[in-house]
């Protein structure tokens, strides 16, 4: 009797060796509200490269790893995304992809520091999120600086713009990467004739834009998101003005092309952190396997938020260990190749080839024009 119960717990402990450990990954961005597209497109990004993970029986410390995402709605309010990033502190996530946009990242960021909990962000772009000198954050996307600085080069060479009136929706993306572009003007020669902001809630510039008129712009860049840029655009031509509308990744988005449909036309340009996906090493790819899994388009970030979960996996099979403290200095370390490209981090957490591509719109699409 003895013997058979002996052998009997020496069976469940090899079961129990072997056994499926489930890690939870945290996800933050808005699911709902104005900017729940964007968010939804990149939780799905993140749910298919955990699928894939898991499909591949992922051994960690010689348990196969199971890998679940815990995603949260942070509407894109920075109040709420602190909130937010306690609840998945407290849920014991080992890693954060998120959250998508600066506003809500910069704050919640703290959480994550204090708790020692790596977070990724796909496309918060504030140059002042990885300026904190926090040790657990960082991004596998191009900052407002780059942009910035990209967008301006551009309008003053190709379009030889020597007047921009600049708006801003006093988020923290769109006032940083406003900012970058308007330092960046000045220093390529352009004059900035207006300096306006509105809010991430409002839907009339009249107001704003009829000021601006008066100015005569070459042309009119506005730091936000697609869900102000359409109606902005809508009172542009409303009021006759001729302007160059000009803008970054916010208005990249198909939401953009669908709202603005009567609007656009080739006097619209965005920059985009990264590269196109048709010229992502895994772009092709990636963008079929996404259409047959969610049965829509691609909006704007869904790479980028499979690049960064998958990073965070990399690092833990690297360390051999799903502990952040582990695994972070191999997170840090980490030089590989993803569906946007190589991915490598600097001292800041920023990542180290962050490329900027210039979209116009053509035919009903955002076509690459450089």
């Amino acid at each position: 009797m003895k013997q058979t119960l002996l052998a009997l717990a020496i069976a469940g402990l090899a079961v129990t060796a072997h056994a499926d450990v489930t890690v939870k990954l945290g996800a933050a961005g808005p699911l709902t509200g104005p900017l729940s597209h964007i968010g939804k497109d990149g939780e799905n990004g993140i749910r298919l490269a955990i699928e894939d993970a898991n499909a591949r029986g992922i051994v960690i410390g010689g348990q196969k790893v199971k890998f679940e995402l815990d995603s949260e709605d942070d509407q894109a309010d920075p109040r709420i995304a602190t909130t937010v990033a306690q609840r998945l502190v407290d849920a014991g996530v080992k890693g954060v992809i998120g959250h998508v946009t600066s506003g809500a990242s910069i704050p919640a960021s703290r959480i994550y520091e204090q708790a020692g909990i790596p977070v990724i962000t796909p496309s918060s772009t504030s140059p002042a999120l990885t300026h904190q000198g926090f040790k657990v954050t960082f991004r596998v996307i191009a900052n407002d600086l780059q942009q910035g600085a990209a967008m301006a080069k551009y309008a003053t060479q190709k379009f030889k713009v020597k007047r921009v009136a600049v708006i801003d929706d006093r988020t923290a993306y769109g006032q940083g990467l406003a900012d970058a572009l308007a330092d960046a003007m000045r220093k390529d020669g352009a004059q900035i004739v207006g300096r306006e902001f509105t809010n991430d809630k409002a839907t009339d510039f009249t107001a704003i834009l009829t000021k601006l008129k008066a100015q005569n712009p070459d042309a009119i860049f506005y730091g936000g998101m697609d869900a102000q840029g359409s109606p902005m655009l809508k009172q542009i031509r409303q009021l006759g003005m001729k302007s160059l509308f000009l803008s970054g990744d916010g208005l990249c988005t198909a939401e953009m092309l669908k709202l603005s449909a009567k609007e656009l036309d080739d006097r619209v340009y965005c920059t985009q952190a990264g590269i196109p996906m048709t010229k992502m090493p895994g772009g092709a790819k990636f963008n079929q396997r996404f259409v047959e899994r969610y049965k829509g388009e691609v909006q704007l970030y869904a790479p980028y938020n499979y690049d960064a979960t998958m990073v965070l996996i990399e690092a833990m099979q690297k360390a051999n260990s799903v502990e952040p403290a582990k695994y972070l200095p191999a997170l840090k370390a980490l030089n590989t190749k993803g569906v946007t490209g190589n991915i490598a981090f600097d001292a800041y957490g920023d990542i180290r080839e962050g490329g900027v591509s210039f979209y116009g719109y053509k035919d009903g699409k955002w076509v690459p024009t450089e």
